[in-house]
C-alpha cells in the first residue's frame, strides 16, 4: 500500500456552502488557482446543478486552473451527472463525484427509497460518469450511520460499475475514531476490488473530532483525505486540511505517511480565504491561528527564547509564516520583555530594566493587552533614552 496521502480540498463546494461564506466566480477561480499553488491533487470546484452561477465558476476553474484535478459533484441524477461533465470537461484532469445517502433515515425519510433502489441508482450513475471521464469517485453519504453490509454491497455496486475512487464519508460528525477506523477496515477487507481503487474519507466536525478521525480513517488504510482550508463547511465545518497536512509531515515518522503539499503554503491559503469571504478563523485554531506560534506565558516564553523546541512542534516557517511572536501581558516573563525591547533597539542594564519590568506588570493587571507602543511609552516615562548607559539603556 502506497503511504503517498492525496489531499482532496473541497473548500469551494462543501466549505462554501457555510453560511456567509460564498464567494463569487472570479474569488473562486482567484481561490482556485491558490489551491493549486498549495499542491493540492484534487480540488472539488462546486456542484454545477445548483445554479447557473455554479455551472459557470467551475467551468472557468476547469479551464483556468492546471496541475490538480478538477471534480464536479453530481446526485445520482442524470442529469446532475450530465451537468457536472458540462462543467469539467474543460480540465487537463477531470472528475465527477457523485453520491447518494445510504443511513436507514436517510434512505426512509429524505430519499423515499428502498436500499434497493438505491443499489440501482448508484449502478447507473457510477456507470454513466464513467462513459464520460476516466476518474469517478462514489461516496455514500451518511456512511457512519449506515448499516455496513449494505455499505459493502453499495461499494461493491460502485466498483463494478467504474469508480476509480470509494469515499467514506462521516456525514454528520458522527462517528469515533476507534469507531471510523474500524468502518474503514471493514469496507477493505470485505469489499473485492478495493485495492483496484483510491479509499477516501470525509469527516465532519460537529463532535470536534474530524481530525481525529480522519487519521484513524488514514491508519485504516484510506490514502484520500477529504476537507477544507480553515475548516469550513456545513454545521461545524470540515476536517481542516491544515491539520491533517502538518499531522502527516510532524509526525512523519509514526504514521508513515506523506502529502505532495508545499506547507509554507498554507498560512497564505488560510489568510487568502479570510479576505475572500471576510471570515477569520479563532484565534487559537490549530496551525494558521493567529495564536499558533504566540506565546505569552513567561515559562513558554523563556523556553522559546533558549530553544524554539521546548513549545513548537513545528516551526512558524513550515506553513509560511516568517516567524513566531512573543506577546506581552500579564503572565509574562522578564526574559521576554528584554528581547522586545531589545528588538525594537532598547538595550537596558539589570537596574533598568527591573524597573520598567516592575511598571510593565502594573500596567498589565489594568489593562488586558498591552501594546508594543505603550511598552516603549513606559520607557520614555521613567526617561530611559538609549544614549544612556549604566542602569540606563545603551
Amino acid at each position: 500500500m502506497s503511504n503517498r496521502v492525496v489531499i482532496f480540498d473541497t473548500t469551494l463546494r462543501d466549505g462554501e456552502q457555510s453560511p456567509g461564506f460564498s464567494m463569487s466566480a472570479g474569488e473562486k477561480l482567484e481561490m482556485a488557482r491558490q489551491l493549486a499553488r498549495l499542491g493540492v491533487d484534487v480540488i472539488e470546484a462546486g456542484f454545477p446543478v445548483s445554479s447557473p452561477g455554479e455551472l459557470e465558476a467551475v467551468q472557468h476553474i476547469a479551464r483556468g486552473v492546471r496541475g490538480p484535478a478538477i471534480c464536479a459533484l453530481a446526485r445520482t441524477d442524470p442529469r446532475d451527472i450530465d451537468l457536472a461533465w458540462e462543467a469539467v470537461r474543460g480540465a487537463e484532469h477531470p472528475r465527477i463525484h457523485t453520491f447518494i445517502a445510504t443511513s436507514p433515515i436517510h434512505m426512509e425519510r429524505k430519499l423515499r427509497m428502498t436500499p434497493d433502489e438505491v443499489r440501482l441508482h448508484t449502478q447507473r450513475a457510477v456507470a454513466r460518469a464513467r462513459s464520460l471521464v476516466a476518474d469517478v469517485e462514489f461516496s455514500a453519504e451518511d456512511a457512519t450511520r449506515s448499516d455496513p453490509e449494505f455499505l459493502c454491497r453499495i461499494f461493491d455496486d460502485a466498483i463494478a460499475s467504474g469508480a476509480t475512487t470509494i469515499n467514506i464519508p462521516d456525514t454528520v460528525g458522527y462517528a469515533l475514531p476507534d469507531e471510523f477506523g474500524t468502518l474503514v477496515r471493514t469496507v477493505l477487507e470485505r469489499v473485492p476490488g478495493m485495492d483496484r481503487v483510491t479509499v477516501s474519507v470525509h469527516c465532519h466536525n460537529d463532535l470536534g473530532l474530524a481530525t481525529a478521525n480522519t487519521l484513524a480513517g488514514l491508519a485504516a488504510g484510506a490514502r484520500q483525505v477529504e476537507g477544507t482550508i480553515n475548516g469550513t463547511g456545513e454545521r461545524a465545518g470540515n476536517v481542516a486540511l491544515e491539520e491533517v497536512i502538518m499531522a502527516v509531515a510532524t509526525r512523519r515518522e509514526a504514521l508513515g505517511l506523506s502529502t505532495a503539499i508545499e506547507t509554507t503554503q498554507l498560512h497564505p491559503t488560510s489568510r487568502l480565504l479570510c479576505a475572500l469571504t471576510g471570515n477569520d478563523v479563532q484565534p487559537n485554531k490549530a496551525v494558521v491561528g493567529a495564536n499558533a506560534f504566540a506565546h505569552e506565558a513567561g515559562i513558554h516564553q523563556h523556553g522559546v527564547l533558549m530553544d524554539r523546541r521546548t513549545y513548537e512542534i513545528m516551526t512558524p516557517e513550515s506553513i509560511g509564516l516568517p516567524h513566531n511572536r512573543l506577546v506581552l501581558g500579564k503572565h509574562s516573563g522578564r526574559h521576554a520583555f528584554q528581547k522586545v525591547l531589545e528588538d525594537e533597539g532598547v538595550r537596558l542594564g539589570a537596574e533598568a530594566l527591573d524597573g520598567a519590568f516592575a511598571r510593565f506588570k502594573e500596567l498589565c493587571d489594568r489593562k488586558k493587552r498591552v501594546t508594543l507602543k505603550e511598552i516603549v511609552a513606559l520607557v520614555e516615562e521613567l526617561r530611559i533614552t538609549p544614549a544612556a548607559s549604566g542602569g540606563g539603556a545603551r
